[in-house]
């Protein structure tokens, strides 16, 4: 049940038709009539203001600058003091957080935003691995009270290579650890938030500081040479988390990865040849492999990506 004190001077101007509607609402304890619904979904659809970026690292350094060109309001994180000064360089303000066990420890205006944005990829190292989950957990926990829409950033890794076409309606079936690790995190953020998470299941990130070029170079024998390869160049990536927040479009799973899907072999010694390094070797077969697609981000973001692969 709802109900509301408003006069006719302080409602917005597109209720007044319905403010007897309003009035006999305040009076009778009565059904939430259509009135009150376009009232409702009103206020949901305010203006997003401030964003806080929890992990500025490679991709959450690169979307955070990016938001204060848009003139959002920026608050980033980051584990290292040494990265304070350099993230106030960027007019973003600056917060040190840490993690010990399954704690966050931050100060809790970070997590007084529109949106929260968690940027923090599983480490390599076998126990950090495995923490990854409740460290989401925890972070979840801490913001739940204050931010209105939370946005993980995940990996296209929840699928596994076989060798099959998927999208966002698709099982997910993670064949390695960090797969695993980062689909358990999914979960625990659908559980906690089932209203309003947002989750975008990056490919392989290239771009500045992560050349393609050198990831197979001089190589030999390098196995799969035909398989496709499913990748996302930063600037492709930051401009869907910034259509997410244009179009509000919350609530959703998004797989981000480039429409084209060169054989692995052909992609790897272009960018090789085109850095000037050493030209890999592939072995010319199709193993173990899968072609990453999109429903969502062309149906609820029409999103035109910006760097073909």
């Amino acid at each position: 049940m709802l109900f509301l004190n408003l006069t006719a001077a302080t409602a917005p101007n597109f209720f007044n038709e319905g403010y007897s509607e309003w009035q006999d609402c305040n009076r009778q304890s009565i059904t939430e009539p259509n009135i009150f619904k376009k009232i409702r979904n009103t206020f949901m659809d305010q203006e997003i203001k401030t964003v806080s970026i929890l992990g500025c690292g490679w991709f959450g350094l690169a979307l955070a600058k990016k938001l204060i060109e848009l003139n959002y309001f920026v608050k980033g994180s980051t584990t290292t003091p040494e990265k304070l000064e350099m993230l106030s360089i960027h007019k973003i303000e600056p917060y040190l957080v840490s993690f010990i066990a399954e704690e966050i420890i931050a100060d809790d205006s970070f997590f007084n935003a529109d949106v929260l944005f968690i940027c923090i990829p599983p480490k390599r190292n076998s126990t950090e691995l495995k923490d990854y989950p409740n460290k989401i957990n925890a972070i979840i926990k801490a913001s739940k009270n204050n931010v209105k829409n939370i946005v993980l950033i995940s990996s296209t890794s929840v699928y596994a290579d076989e060798n099959i076409f998927v999208n966002e309606h698709s099982k997910t079936n993670p064949d390695t650890d960090s797969g695993r690790v980062v689909l358990e995190a999914e979960e625990i953020l659908k559980g906690l938030h089932s209203d309003n998470y947002t989750i975008i299941r990056f490919a392989g990130l290239i771009g500045p500081e992560r050349n393609p070029g050198r990831f197979f170079a001089g190589k030999t024998y390098v196995p799969n040479g035909l398989a496709p390869v499913n990748l996302i160049h930063q600037i492709d990536a930051v401009g869907i988390a910034c259509e997410i927040l244009n179009k509000q479009a919350f609530g959703r799973t998004y797989n981000a990865c480039s429409p084209t899907h060169p054989a692995k072999q052909d992609f790897y010694t272009k960018t090789a040849k085109s850095s000037e390094l050493i030209e890999p070797q592939f072995i010319a077969e199709k193993k173990n492999w899968k072609v990453v697609e999109s429903v969502n981000v062309p149906e609820f973001l029409g999103y035109e990506f910006k760097v073909e692969i």
